[in-house]
């Protein structure tokens, strides 16, 4: 069995719902008090798509959309295996200069669509919560060959939106908008355009947090036949160069490889032992939404003091953390 196959089989597991499994008990009070405390906004919990605990302290409400921060990244994850789905896109392993020509006659044409979206593309990050335009994104060079390591930031995520521009013929959120968000009834309450117009790929979404659990679900169901299965799963395959990252989306697993020193990722391994394996879209000022298939969960929490949170060099060791907080609510 080569790495490929044994990561394909891997995230298929990691989406796939054992019959025997079980839900152990959840202590949601405790949960949405360790939650409220530390900034909180809103708490939704889907169990097989059925909701099962909400709670908006803090000025929170049922219909308030709030920013997702990078919260934002993994619908492009999403999109390109909808793309995959409709032939916009050939595979994962497509080229980005098939799209980008500016790329064909340098080292970046080597970098993949799976490179970029795994930010392993060898192109830097860029500084946090600052996206470039896209004809800015798309003119950065490599500075590491791709696959060889992890890199942190919007700009990957900006070029994605610049090579679906071109593929569409139009705006990357219209298409997502209609082919994902429309059928499960979602509306972004909003989202951050640049002054190019174009809409911001790795930050800027504003969302209630039904309806991000909403989507949340929707992945946890494979795509409900709308996007190819395959390439959904994908997004949950580690790299070596990051094991807890996949495709725009986090994995709680050994080896994973935070955003930046200020911006730690905290996880226990004796709760995906005991839980199977959790996976999250995260955003700053600790904006989350946890998938657990084989507790078929969907968790989003959602905090205000985004801007705050961004300018804190040292984490609050008192503040909200992931094994702190899934600890809580699974009496750990």
């Amino acid at each position: 069995m080569n790495r490929r196959t044994f990561l394909a089989l891997s995230a298929a597991a990691a989406l796939a719902t054992p019959a025997y499994a079980q839900t152990p008990s959840l202590n949601f009070a405790a949960a949405a008090a360790y939650s409220a405390q530390r900034r909180g906004v809103s708490l939704v919990v889907l169990r097989s798509g059925e909701r099962v605990f909400e709670d908006y302290p803090n000025e929170g409400a049922p219909d308030r959309g709030w920013e997702l921060a990078s919260g934002t990244k993994s619908f492009t994850g999403v999109m390109a295996a909808a793309a995959i789905r409709d032939g916009l896109i050939r595979s994962w392993d497509e080229p980005c200069a098939d799209t980008l020509r500016e790329w064909r006659n340098d080292e970046r044409r080597r970098i993949t669509l799976r490179h970029l979206l795994s930010l392993t593309s060898g192109i830097e990050g860029g500084p946090i919560a600052r996206p470039p335009a896209y004809a800015d994104a798309i003119a950065q060079q490599a500075g590491a060959t791709p696959g060889e390591r992890f890199a942190y930031g919007p700009t990957p995520f900006q070029i994605f939106g610049e090579i679906m521009r071109r593929k569409l013929d139009g705006d990357p959120l219209a298409y997502l908008q209609r082919r994902i968000f429309d059928p499960l009834d979602i509306e972004p309450t909003h989202w951050r355009r640049g002054s190019d117009g174009n809409p911001h790929m790795p930050s800027g979404a504003g969302f209630t947090a039904r309806d991000w659990a909403r989507f949340g679900q929707f992945v946890l169901s494979e795509g409900e036949g709308r996007v190819d299965r395959d390439a959904l799963r994908a997004c949950f395959e580690g790299t070596r160069a990051n094991p807890g990252y996949g495709l725009s989306f986090w994995l709680w697993r050994d080896g994973l490889v935070a955003p930046g020193r200020t911006q730690a990722v905290s996880i226990d391994p004796a709760l995906t032992a005991r839980l199977g394996p959790i996976s999250m879209a995260a955003g700053a000022g600790d904006q989350r939404l946890y998938l657990l298939p084989q507790l078929q969960l969907v968790i989003v929490r959602q905090a205000s003091g985004i801007l705050r949170a961004l300018r804190q060099r040292r984490r609050d060791p008192d503040g909200f953390s992931d094994a702190g907080f899934m600890s809580t609510l699974f009496n750990a």
